[in-house]
């Protein structure tokens, strides 16, 4: 096991972070600062991607098809995609810690409800609290991805439900059946298309899509996760949508940036916003 992961510099547009055994370099736009290390040290780097004129790697070395690390004591297969991803949202991981708590803390089995999952890290961790979870994305193949990860992470056997469909529909037949969730876990796209060609414009479907969410709640919700990287979603505005959401309910809310993160001195990386309300 190749384990970790860690940001080593940011600057000039780009980002530069070690996953395990590879160190490599992508685009990160709201890096507008100059970097701390020297070019000749990201042009060390064992991959470097690019989205000037098309998306492609530059540099990317054998054993990138697929290798591990762990994050917060969760396993991810990771890949290098023609897109730059690689399987996960670091800037996620000091939610999974918290969900894992949150979850852990009731008597009776906590059900979850995980939309727009991607790769399972915060399945993971709900079911690692000992949640009975419901796992929602599109992709056909991130869906088989946070399967695999389940599987490194012995949790092939718990109850996590596997779904493969457009978001918005998905909600409106669980709301028909009448079932409910004690916590919503949702890191919507900016821009997405469904398994059948749905669009999804965040703009557009955000309103709608958390009057539904607000309705799946149980009574005595345990929490509300809602994290986003589009622009224009500054803390404040997710500060809104999600006291909006809950109003009626007794709880607390908190705002904030996601963030990358290295070692002390080095610059963290903004990536993202969250707002996360949870009961007393």
């Amino acid at each position: 096991m190749n384990t970790g992961y860690t940001l080593l510099d940011s600057g000039n547009g780009r980002k530069l972070e070690r996953f395990g055994r590879f160190v490599i370099a992508r685009p990160a736009a709201q890096a507008v600062w100059r970097p701390k290390l020297a070019e000749s040290v990201w042009n060390q780097a064992d991959a470097i991607f690019s989205r000037e004129g098309e998306n492609r790697w530059l540099k990317k070395p054998s054993g990138m098809e697929s290798w591990q690390i762990e994050v917060e004591g969760i396993t991810f297969k990771l890949s290098a995609t023609d897109f730059g991803h690689l399987g996960i949202f670091p800037e996620q991981r000091d939610f999974w810690a918290w969900i894992q708590s949150r979850v852990q803390k009731e008597a009776e089995k906590a059900r979850v409800l995980n939309l727009f999952a991607y790769s399972g890290g915060s399945t993971l961790a709900a079911a690692h609290g000992g949640a009975d979870v419901c796992h929602l994305d599109a992709s056909k193949g991130m869906v088989t991805w946070a399967r695999e990860n389940a599987l490194l992470n012995n949790l092939d056997k718990a109850p996590i439900r596997w779904i493969i469909e457009d978001v918005s529909k998905f909600i409106k037949r669980e709301l028909r059946r009448g079932s409910r969730y004690d916590a919503i876990i949702l890191d919507p796209p900016s821009f997405g298309r469904g398994a059948k060609g749905e669009v999804f414009k965040i703009e557009d479907e955000i309103l709608p899509l958390l009057d539904d969410c607000r309705q799946l709640l149980s009574d005595k919700p345990l929490f509300v996760l809602f994290t986003c990287h589009t622009p224009g979603f500054t803390p404040l505005a997710m500060q809104h949508l999600m006291h909006q959401m809950m109003a009626g309910f007794e709880g607390e809310c908190d705002t904030g940036e996601m963030v990358l993160r290295g070692s002390k001195d080095v610059l963290s990386l903004p990536s993202g916003t969250y707002a996360r309300w949870r009961n007393g």
